[in-house]
């Protein structure tokens, strides 16, 4: 013992003198060892101001003041149900705690350490919303809308033999903030649901290689200027055990979007948005009769409209409401309200509002999430709904993401900047004191990995341009360095951020230290928490500005003394293949090698929701559509590129990588690609392993001076 105490206090003094493990660029893509450690179940307990978090095998729960005051047996509750492995915690107050265990709900009183209820659901349920107040679970099972309670499993709220008609899922792929389809009531009385029948919807093809032979599993896929699938809402009464449904006239397919319900159960808002996606209205609608009652607030935009933040009530005003709005050309807060028509700026930010987190008890006060005058941090503010006044609750540099407890006065504060990899603090909002419980280790500290720096470009009208280097640890300015470029580019994405790491891939990291590598990434215009009009420059084109904007990178790498020209390489997946694609064939010579994964090729291929709201529809916009398509231009390949593509890819269909290859079989150029098995959009799990080893050994092999085809 004494000889391990020896070593590490030499270490300390005297870096050079123990040496830093090598992790394998592949093998960094999935290692624990790697990753944050994390609080679990760190969480407010309902109508307290309590929080609680797993410590040392149990639930440990704290005061206001972060002193442990009781704790819950993880032990004996697991062998209380015979869970198999951690249980998954649902919901938990002053006395019951509710976790998951496959398809049951058990409820358990941890003050007397007893099991009460347990709610058991079809082993295949899915998108299970659970109500406290009601003992229940909303699920679907397959396309239909089922309730179960502690006594009854299966009561029926929306069942269709028509496998077309689908409820209680998401409608409109997940655009428009939609994560869910399943809404109940702020008492638990009713269900509000979305419905969507897909028939007229267009069928794709996905080949299931799992039978023998392979099987056809066709999807629902709704492409850019075809049919759409048409919404509805339903509701289910609990006690009359009876379903309607808002009588919304969507003859033309419209998007039903931001379901909200008012606190006396009474109505539901919706935004409406037309097929264009360049208006909506606000609707209220009675939620017995199902007839719209009437228009709260309307919105238009050339470029597009896009609400995805449902209407969130003021405590003691059930009629007032916040609304999320970036008309002004930040997204800021309104207030709004059910018995009127009138509505008023409460927040005048030049800079983003990202999340509303909640209020004080007595709905004097809001508190938001936004980035502040710096676009690449997030910092928790209060704002003082009658006065206007804001406040910064979370100065320190960095992104704060925040947890509000139930009285509004105490704040769990998640802060994470470059070189802070995870803290989490006890904020008195009161006092204006911050306590940090919880500091976690630097996973990186015992690992040769490259380091980031920020730093900030122009684009050519002099708009800020934000990116960030991965420099080798023992990084020489006298040596000359290849170049890997990794870009994304597109919208609801940011690249660069004040976190840990600056967001780096880890395996991006491993590869700047062992391969000796740059590695360079730029926020260009049209990502995200820039305000709508850098945001929207990229309507009816998303190539040209995006592109525009890598080439300042890219001349600011070849200024670089210790950059080598010759030898630069490009990276991106989904937009970011669509955007390495364009770079690689529209600008020819500038990369020796790009790899593409689950590429667009043609907009034309891509959905309806998010395609043609950035596109407008192929017929409304054709020079758009040509101009952008990625195979007009291989022609000019000169390098190498790598196509990757999930084969099963229900987002980026796989469509798009047969067209690029049809294109190089017509224009004689020869291109590569490989497909993941069994995989969607996104390669997950122990596979990300494979796949940065593909990525990787396909730059270094072609990433060399004078690559030919």
């Amino acid at each position: 013992m004494k000889k391990i105490s020896f070593l590490i206090a030499l270490c300390l003094p005297f870096v050079g003198f123990c040496q830093k493990q090598t992790i394998a660029t592949d093998q960094a893509a999935y290692n624990y060892s790697l990753r944050v450690k994390r609080l679990y179940d760190l969480r407010w307990i309902e109508g307290t101001d309590n929080y609680m978090y797993y410590k040392d095998g149990n639930f440990a729960i704290f005061d206001n003041k972060g002193v442990e005051a009781a704790s819950i047996n993880v032990k004996k509750l697991s062998e209380t149900y015979s869970l198999q492995g951690y249980p998954s915690i649902v919901y938990v107050d002053s006395n019951q705690l509710v976790i998951t265990n496959g398809n049951k709900y058990h409820i358990y009183d941890y003050l007397i350490e007893k099991p009460l209820f347990t709610i058991t659901l079809p082993e295949k349920a899915e998108n299970a919303e659970y109500n406290h107040a009601q003992r229940a679970v909303a699920y679907t099972l397959d396309n239909n809308l089922f309730v179960a309670t502690t006594s009854e499993s299966r009561i029926p709220i929306a069942v269709f033999k028509d496998e077309n008609i689908i409820s209680g899922q998401f409608i409109h792929r997940n655009e428009f903030g939609i994560q869910k389809g399943i809404f109940w009531s702020p008492n638990g009385n009713y269900i509000a649901f979305y419905q969507k029948d897909v028939s007229q919807v267009t069928n794709y093809p996905l080949v299931d290689i799992t039978t023998t032979p392979a099987s056809l599993k066709s999807i629902k896929y709704p492409m850019a200027g075809g049919k759409n699938e048409i919404a509805k809402v339903g509701v289910f009464d609990l006690s009359k055990r009876t379903t309607s449904y808002l009588k919304v006239d969507n003859h033309d397919a419209h998007f039903l979007t931001n379901l909200a319900w008012t606190p006396d159960e009474k109505q539901i808002l919706l935004a409406e948005v037309n097929r264009g996606q360049n208006h909506y209205d606000l609707n209220t609608y009675n939620r017995e009769t199902g007839e719209k009652a009437q228009t709260l607030w309307q919105e238009s935009n050339s470029r597009w409209v896009e609400p995805e933040t449902a209407a969130i009530f003021i405590p003691n005003k059930p009629n007032e409401f916040i609304w999320l709005s970036e008309k002004d050309g930040f997204m800021n807060l309104y207030i709004g309200a059910t018995n009127s028509t009138k509505s008023r700026q409460l927040t005048s930010f030049k800079w983003v509002v990202q999340e509303v987190l909640g209020f004080d008890t007595k709905g004097e006060t809001v508190f938001i999430k936004g980035t502040g005058e710096d676009p690449r941090e997030g910092h928790i503010y209060s704002v003082n709904i009658k006065k206007g006044t804001v406040k910064n609750i979370t100065p320190k540099g960095g992104v704060h993401n925040g947890m509000l407890s139930h009285s509004g006065r105490y704040l769990l504060d998640i802060h994470s900047a470059l070189n802070t990899p995870y803290n989490v603090s006890l904020v008195d909002i009161h006092k204006n004191t911050s306590n940090t419980f919880y500091q976690a280790e630097n996973p990186f500290e015992k690992y040769d990995l490259g380091t980031v720096e920020f730093l900030t470009l122009k684009a050519d009208d002099g708009t800020p341009l934000y990116g960030k280097m991965v420099k080798p640890r023992d990084f020489d300015p006298n040596k000359k360095y290849p170049v890997l470029v990794y870009v994304y580019g597109g919208p609801h994405a940011q690249l660069v951020v004040n976190e840990w790491a600056g967001s780096t891939y880890t395996w991006m990291l491993a590869m700047a230290q062992n391969e000796q590598y740059l590695i360079f990434t730029l926020d260009n215009r049209g990502s995200e928490n820039r305000g709508f009009a850098f945001e929207s420059v990229i309507h009816r084109n998303l190539a040209t500005y995006a592109m525009k904007d890598q080439l300042v990178g890219v001349e600011y790498l070849k200024s670089l003394p210790y950059v080598n020209s010759n030898r630069m390489a490009v990276y991106g997946w989904s937009f970011g293949g669509f955007l390495t694609s364009s770079l690689m064939y529209r600008y020819p010579g500038v990369f020796t090698t790009a790899v593409a994964g689950g590429a667009v090729i043609d907009w034309k291929y891509y959905e309806v929701m998010y395609g043609e709201r950035y596109m407008d529809t192929p017929e409304e916009n054709p020079e758009g559509y040509e101009d952008t398509r990625v195979t007009n231009y291989i022609k000019n390949l000169k390098g190498n590129i790598l196509y990757i593509h999930g084969y099963i890819d229900d987002t980026v269909v796989p469509q798009n990588m047969l067209a690029i290859s049809l294109a190089a079989i017509k224009e004689g150029k020869v291109i590569d690609s490989f497909l993941y098995p069994l995989q969607k959009h996104n390669v997950q799990g122990p596979k990300r392993i494979h796949l940065s080893k593909t990525i990787v050994e396909y730059i270094l092999k072609n990433n060399v001076e004078k690559a030919k085809n």
